[in-house]
């Protein structure tokens, strides 16, 4: 399900701006856009987004800008040393001579951020961080519900679509077997050409194929399947992945529809027609499901 969320957090030390970007994918899939300092903290917001998401890919932007700073020093002093020595390194090794650009310097990304040095946020900070976190999550899946509510109702009135089709398919069905025997009397008298066949065994072979093609069990289960969509939709928990099961078995059913009704002539054409139709409410439906928790 895809979604947007932004936090922001103003602490002691400055300020704190988490955002969190989803879009559809068939598991949970996080990717963290962090300042070096925080990288310690990533295990921590991945917990809290875990907590709140089963699905999708998750984009966390966290930034923090500082406006006070710990022990009365607004920079990242081992940033600026490094940026100093390594100017005199590289200015006696080329001959370079020339003064370090302080304005340069402190334009260099974390110069002027977080400036906790290796030991990454306080825990002050780092506390906050969490919070605003857990915040973005909660309005992540606010978003993603409003939107999942109406992805629901489609796949359900597409779910009835299924069973409007099952039911069209079963009315036709009940002819497609005199018009099967009838095919198959009229193939036999061709391949015998006038020999005589008995009555009771041309009965009976023409029961056993028209029972290979017969679809009332591969209609019921459809029909049934298509019931279990709105089941679903309605009971609490996962949906997305019992959808994705529900749905292969559906397709399944609607390809043994189609194999088994060819040669019936114009009934045949048209349950073909009905079973392409389930097809593709059933691939509409699947695609649906992806975006759904």
């Amino acid at each position: 399900m895809t979604g947007f969320a932004r936090v922001s957090r103003t602490t002691a030390q400055g300020e704190i701006v988490c955002s969190l970007k989803s879009v559809n994918h068939r598991g949970l899939d996080v990717h963290f856009q962090l300042p070096p300092e925080m990288d310690a903290l990533e295990n921590d917001i991945r917990a809290v987004v875990r907590s709140g998401v089963v699905r999708g890919h998750v984009q966390v932007r966290i930034s923090f800008t500082r406006t006070a700073a710990a022990g009365g020093a607004p920079w990242n002093r081992t940033l600026l040393e490094a940026y100093m020595r390594a100017f005199r390194e590289a200015a006696g090794v080329y001959g370079i001579a020339g003064a370090p650009d302080l304005n340069a310097a402190l334009s260099i990304p974390g110069m002027l951020g977080v400036g906790a040095g290796e030991d990454g946020a306080d825990e002050e900070t780092g506390k906050a961080i969490l919070e605003a976190a857990a915040q973005a999550v909660t309005d992540l899946n606010r978003f993603r519900e409003r939107e999942g509510a109406a992805t629901a109702e489609e796949m359900r009135q597409r779910g009835r679509t299924v069973c409007a089709l099952v039911s069209r398919m079963e009315e036709i069905r009940a002819g497609a077997v005199a018009a099967f025997q009838a095919r198959l009397r009229e193939k036999m008298a061709d391949l015998l050409q006038g020999a005589a066949v008995d009555p009771q065994r041309l009965a009976q072979e023409a029961a056993i194929a028209a029972d290979r093609s017969d679809i009332s069990e591969e209609l019921l289960r459809l029909r049934t399947h298509a019931a279990q969509i709105e089941a679903i939709l309605a009971s609490d928990g996962e949906a997305g992945k019992r959808l994705d099961f529900l749905l292969q078995e559906m397709n399944r059913e609607a390809n043994t529809i189609l194999s088994k009704t060819g040669g019936l002539g114009d009934l045949g054409l048209t349950m073909t027609d009905l079973a392409l139709a389930a097809k593709s409410e059933i691939d509409k439906i699947r695609e649906q499901a992806l975006n759904l928790e």
